[in-house]
């Protein structure tokens, strides 16, 4: 199915099916996987140092001749060696979230660089338009990892963005069939940005016990946390049960930043520490029951998009 919209043509790729940039899981192998089945891949820089990062980027290069991007949390301590970086590599999308993109738009457009920044409100969205971004993306409370204060759900936010933007709009959280994809293009989306089904593939980084403990889960096995802090969606464990108790028993910003520590996110994602790290993940992981190449999940991900588009009420 030939398929072109204004994502599509935008990124130059095949489909509008973009993995998201998350720390721990998407290093090279998953984008260069993600890309060269004809969607767009994502480096998550945020837990990458610089010289790490420009490995990945030399990797990706090498496995794939089909464009690729860059995610940076704006909030990153050396973000200027990794806009360096990107700029140096002639990376040609980057996905900006976690701060204002009004800092750095500028400098990446000037050097023919295409902006794309996450956003979990209308009013954000319109601010990311007006800082000269080419495109958005809108992400519901259903998302794993760092999420919105608003906890607005995709299915209410998609409505609302489209009609607060021009831009083309890319929708992300609780998104990882291709019925949920028709569902959210159907709202208003050009595209989609898939995270937490990406996670569980044999090309994502994250180990491979966080990988298991996702296509175990159920229904309700998540839950957002450490809304006085930076708001995060995380998989029920002992350490989540640690910040929900202090939470319960109005614990302070400093305290619940105290609880979590430094390196709490590699230990649980990257290590596999089931138990006091942090596992960052979606509501949908409930859906997710095998690990797979991420070829193919791009490739059921389209097939299913297509035959919903053909019989929607199958």
């Amino acid at each position: 199915m030939n398929f072109s919209n204004r994502i599509t043509e935008l990124f130059n790729i095949q489909y509008p099916i973009i993995q998201a940039g998350m720390i721990w899981a998407s290093g090279w192998r998953l984008a260069s996987a993600v890309s060269n089945a004809g969607g767009l891949g994502i480096i998550g820089a945020g837990s990458m140092y610089p010289d790490i990062l420009k490995e990945h980027i030399a990797k990706c290069k090498a496995a794939t001749n089909k464009p690729f991007a860059v995610n940076i949390p704006l909030l990153y301590p050396d973000i200027e060696q990794h806009i360096n970086t990107i700029i140096s590599e002639k990376i040609p999308i980057v996905f900006t979230s976690a701060g204002n993109p009004k800092i750095w738009t500028p400098i990446l457009k000037e050097n023919g660089i295409k902006v794309v920044h996450v956003v979990s409100s209308s009013l954000f969205a319109k601010k990311v338009e007006a800082a000269g971004c080419d495109a958005v993306v809108a992400e519901g409370f259903e998302a794993g990892g760092h999420n919105g204060r608003e906890e607005t759900t995709t299915m209410v936010l998609i409505p609302a963005v489209k009609k607060s933007i021009s831009i083309p709009l890319i929708a992300a959280g609780g998104i990882a069939t291709g019925k949920q994809m028709f569902a959210a293009m159907v709202l208003g989306a050009d595209a989609v940005q898939i995270g937490s089904r990406f996670v569980c593939t044999n090309e994502a980084s994250s180990h491979q016990s966080f990988k298991e403990a996702i296509i175990n889960s159920n229904e309700g096995d998540t839950m957002l946390h450490l809304k006085k802090t930076v708001p995060v969606r995380l998989l029920k464990n002992k350490f989540a049960e640690k910040i929900k108790e202090a939470e319960e028993r109005g614990a302070t910003a400093e305290e619940l930043n105290e609880i979590l520590g430094r390196a709490r996110a590699k230990k649980g994602m990257f290590e596999g520490d089931l138990e006091e790290g942090e596992l960052e993940i979606g509501q949908v992981s409930s859906i997710i029951n095998e690990i797979k190449p991420a070829a193919e999940v791009v490739k059921e991900i389209w097939e299913e998009f297509h035959q919903t588009l053909q019989n929607p009420l199958n």
